[in-house]
């Protein structure tokens, strides 16, 4: 039960980051392959997505 709760907050959130990720004013392929890495990642993508990629990352890719 609780294994089954932790894999739908993980999905809910990278439903949730690649949503994000897809509204980047960027080039497609560059979103392609940051939301592949998200996805391969799992928790340690989410993580790091969360506390340091949101603010950084689409200012990186420009």
């Amino acid at each position: 039960m609780i294994a089954t709760i932790i894999w739908l907050i993980g999905l809910i959130l990278c439903i949730k980051a690649v949503l994000e990720i897809w509204k980047w004013d960027v080039d497609p392929v560059k979103k392609l392959l940051v939301i592949i890495l998200l996805l391969m990642l799992s928790w340690i993508g989410l993580v790091v997505y969360y506390f340091w990629g949101r603010e950084n990352l689409a200012k990186m890719l420009k």
